[in-house]
Formats: structure tokens, sequence, C-alpha cells
């Protein structure tokens, strides 16, 4: 997502990079760490996506594969 912040006070534009410099981060990763710290989210946890919920659940499926081996044909009269 991309934002446009206008009217930055000196003093915090200042102070962010400052904190930048400091920490060897971009401008915009330091202002986005204080935007999650301004907003209360630092502590939370981020929720994490994978695939455990669904890893192991595949069930073989014979309409399924004829389906894929009728894709895998080559129709030699198309290729002349």
């Amino acid at each position: 997502m991309q934002y446009t912040i206008r009217n930055i006070p000196d003093y915090l534009d200042a102070t962010l990079r400052d904190a930048a410099w400091r920490e060897g981060k971009s401008l915009n990763e330091t202002a986005v760490a204080a935007l999650v710290r301004g907003a209360g989210l630092a502590e939370r946890e981020r929720v994490k996506r994978d695939l455990s919920d669904i890893a192991g659940t595949w069930q073989e499926d014979p309409a399924f594969d004829n389906a894929i081996a009728e894709q895998q044909k080559i129709d030699e009269a198309m290729w002349r």
C-alpha cells in the first residue's frame, strides 16, 4: 500500500531522518515503523499465513488426473 502524507512538521522530519541514518534504514522503513508503533501495533504479533492447514490433505482424484492428462496432449495437426 502506498500513502502520501503532507504537512509533516520539520521537527518530525528531522527526527525520522536522524533515526533512519542512525539505524542504517531508509526513511520509508523508519516512517512505517513509527506508524506501527504509533498505532499501538508494535507489541501485537503479526498473523502469519502458511499452508499448514492444508498441507498433506491432497486426495487422489482420477477425474482430475484425466483432465490434466488431456491438457498435456499435443495435437500434431495444429502444429503443421
